[in-house]
């Protein structure tokens, strides 16, 4: 004789319109009075039972609003929309182009109360044949952030991403140094051409692109106070750069350098070229002080530089230019000064490091007095009378 069910433990049935089977369960009435029903369905009675065991799971879990079909795609899509608020373009640019190109086509139609942690392990394996680190990284952040922000709005229980670690990707293409002969060649080659000033500043300072591309004219003092106690040399004033809010990578880089004569001289002669610029612009120049800027004055971009960069060095002997990038010109100041003895912890302030072993990780800030080390090496280096 079959065993009568006890009272809430709910029904099952045959639904001929759906043809499926219907488990049900009673959780007592919520505030209206109305009876709280759970449902789970399937093909089978095993299966309309495991169906609504998972619904009643949910339901103790705090996830009772959660829908069943609710994917991964779902979760990405939904933090592309809402999770980014107050993030600048480029950011929203790069996540969804991720998003789009490595996280939906792989993964998007998973339910996401099904990710599991395996699911991740075995895609970022997969991504780690092709890709390099860095962008391995940066698409675990950005699923990690969409699963995260589904579980704070009770979608999915836990967060398994975040329990993944990122593999080790492609080894990228290594960052070289120009050698002193490399150098001299450069700095022959792009004499006389528009981004002659850049190139020489950025070699002989050891500033980043991003500093350089923000520097102001305010922030350039090209004839220094020989006669103050202590004299002050020329210099320049690395506190900004084209990140979004407009400050330095960290505070701690920010550092005020002293310019080697051959940046004074180019910086001149650029400034000279920049008021033709102007005039012949008229009163399509948008004055906003920049040091680097269009033929119109506004804001060069990281693809401007590179181009115009490879277009200048390309006339230097023994460079192929499609090999460099402007980034490289910093690489170049430090294994230039490392050559010629000057002590890791002198580059290490110039360049903004807080200490020999950290590369693009921790600054450390500088603002008085000027830096001259890199300036007077850099002289030495390249004077005209450098005897053999």
């Amino acid at each position: 004789m079959t065993k009568r069910r006890s009272r809430g433990d709910g029904g099952l049935h045959w639904d001929p319109k759906r043809e499926r089977w219907i488990a049900t369960a009673s959780l007592g009435y919520d505030g209206r009075g109305k009876r709280i029903v759970k449902r789970g369905s399937g093909r089978t009675k095993t299966e309309a039972k495991a169906k609504l065991k998972e619904v009643l799971r949910d339901y103790e879990d705090g996830l009772a609003i959660a829908p069943t079909g609710y994917t991964v795609e779902n979760a990405v899509n939904d933090w592309l929309a809402y999770g980014l608020a107050g993030r600048t373009a480029a950011t929203v640019q790069t996540c969804t182009i991720l998003s789009r190109t490595h996280i939906l086509p792989d993964l998007g139609r998973l339910k996401l109360r099904d990710l599991g942690a395996e699911d991740v392990d075995k895609w970022l394996a997969e991504k780690a044949r092709t890709l390099s680190t860095r962008t391995l990284q940066s698409l675990h952040g950005c699923l990690n952030r969409a699963v995260k922000r589904a579980m704070a709005r009770d979608k999915v229980k836990r967060n398994v991403v975040e329990l993944c670690s990122v593999p080790t990707g492609r080894t990228g293409r290594p960052s070289k140094a120009l050698t002193l002969t490399q150098a001299e060649a450069v700095l022959t080659a792009v004499e006389g051409d528009p981004m002659q000033a850049y190139i020489v500043v950025s070699l002989l300072t050891g500033a980043r692109t991003e500093e350089l591309r923000a520097l102001t004219w305010d922030h350039v003092d090209l004839d220094g106070r020989p006669h103050a106690v202590p004299a002050v040399p020329p210099h320049i004033a690395v506190w900004r750069s084209v990140r979004h809010g407009g400050d330095t990578k960290t505070r701690k880089s920010r550092r005020t350098l002293a310019l080697p004569g051959r940046c004074v001289e180019a910086l001149r002669a650029h400034r000279a070229r920049q008021e033709e610029r102007r005039g012949i612009a008229g009163v399509k120049w948008q004055d906003r002080g920049l040091v680097f800027a269009s033929e119109v004055g506004t804001e060069l971009d990281a693809a401007n530089v590179r181009r115009a960069f490879r277009r200048a060095v390309a006339k230097a002997a023994g460079i192929v230019s499609a090999e460099w990038t402007p980034r490289e010109l910093r690489h170049s100041f430090v294994s230039l000064l490392s050559d010629r003895g000057v002590p890791l912890e002198e580059i290490s302030r110039l360049v903004g490091h807080s200490s020999t072993s950290v590369t693009e990780e921790v600054y450390r800030k500088q603002i008085r007095p000027v830096i001259q080390t890199g300036a007077v090496a850099m002289d030495r280096i390249f004077s005209t009378d450098r005897e053999p």
